[in-house]
């Protein structure tokens, strides 16, 4: 098929969920979005038989946002990798186009956000094993919406946040990726760059005619201190916004939970005390608190081992006295099921026992699992 093209070297990962359905040379279906890779022969196999995917998107933001249709942040998510990487390369590119992209593009993690809400929080979820800049910028987007609409921002802050998510590291796109996988200490000039990289973000910015001060501000400070040890100006208490302190604690949260070459990633359990004890000096004390509201104990996307010793995916987050909702992938003796099962975890027997976090997660049919067709 013309629209197919060779996988690149790197885009696939070990361990890693495929974020695109693979394709044979005629457009035949090989493996669908979420399948896992499990070894380094399994993947160089992949390769060798020159697997092939679909090209980058081509249909515009204008399209995807006039399209009513139930959004899929599955389907959705190669779309909005894409048009990411479009926009900030607009951006740095000083195109007139910019701006447009950029609200475009909030708009529509804004309207996948509120259709989808727990299958977009899996995204961050399950893709978190060694994402690259580009997703994780997508999950900053994707956890600021949400904490900032649980904080209590208006719609206009909540948007200006999550728009401030998507480019306050766009002076670190070209390095990040290196730095991740890097496993030596950060040099001189490395720590340098960290550094500059909000202010240099803000000078691309302008440079592509974007000229929007509370935008500049949110992205100067997000990494300032509530207790003043912050950067660049050392900032503290009421002198930060209350956007900058949320994509702060968003980004240092899927750092938790994001492994790098230099270390493990730590399990949601861990991850959610390390948050609860940010109240401390660090953050508005209500700040760790709408983010761990918004994740609840077992955010989707997570797995998780019930009373019955069956394993699942959390897909649901608690409703009332219901939940959370999982759906059983393993059996009890470790067998996969074929079909599709769900556990209302608020039932003895599907209680939640412990969260698993393989080495290699199990393969899994995302929108399947999340009803998606």
């Amino acid at each position: 098929m013309s629209n197919l093209v060779r996988i690149a070297p790197g885009a696939l990962v070990v361990g890693k969920p495929l974020p695109w359905t693979v394709y044979d040379v005629e457009g035949n279906v090989l493996l669908r979005q979420g399948y896992v890779i499990q070894n380094d022969m399994q993947l160089e196999q992949l390769f060798d038989r020159g697997l092939f995917h679909p090209r980058k998107i081509e249909r515009g933001q204008e399209e995807i946002l006039e399209d009513n249709r139930q959004r899929n942040p599955f389907a959705d998510y190669p779309v909005l990798l894409q048009t990411l990487e479009t926009t900030l390369n607009a951006i740095t590119s000083g195109e007139e186009s910019a701006l447009k992209r950029l609200m475009g593009l909030t708009r529509l993690i804004e309207r996948i956000c509120d259709e989808a809400p727990d299958a977009s929080l899996a995204l961050v979820h399950l893709y978190s094993i060694e994402p690259t800049i580009h997703e994780q910028i997508l999950f900053y987007g994707i956890l600021s919406h949400f904490t900032a609409q649980t904080f209590g921002l208006d719609r206009n802050r909540t948007s200006l946040l999550t728009s401030a998510a998507l480019v306050a590291n766009l002076a670190l796109v070209p390095v990040a990726d290196q730095l991740n996988a890097s496993r030596k200490i950060l040099t001189d000039d490395q720590r340098a760059v960290i550094r500059k990289h909000p202010q240099r973000s803000i000078s691309a910015l302008r440079a592509a005619g974007i000229h929007n001060q509370a935008l500049f501000d949110v992205i100067a400070q997000h990494h300032e201190q509530a207790d003043g040890s912050g950067y660049p100006k050392g900032l503290s208490g009421t002198e930060i916004r209350p956007e900058a302190e949320i994509l702060a604690l968003v980004e240092r949260y899927v750092a938790m939970i994001t492994k790098r070459a230099y270390r493990e990633r730590m399990n949601i359990t861990d991850a959610r005390k390390l948050v609860a004890s940010l109240t401390d000096g660090q953050f508005r004390p209500a700040i760790p608190k709408a983010l761990l509201a918004v994740l609840t104990e077992y955010p989707p996307g997570t797995l998780v081992r019930l009373a019955n010793n069956e394993v699942g995916v959390v897909t649901q987050r608690p409703v009332r006295h219901l939940g959370p909702f999982v759906k059983a992938i393993l059996g009890p003796r470790g067998n996969r099921y074929s079909g599709t099962f769900e556990r209302d975890c608020s039932l003895l027997e599907f209680n939640i026992r412990a969260v698993e976090q393989p080495e290699v997660m199990p393969s899994m049919d995302f929108s399947l699992l999340w009803g998606f067709r």
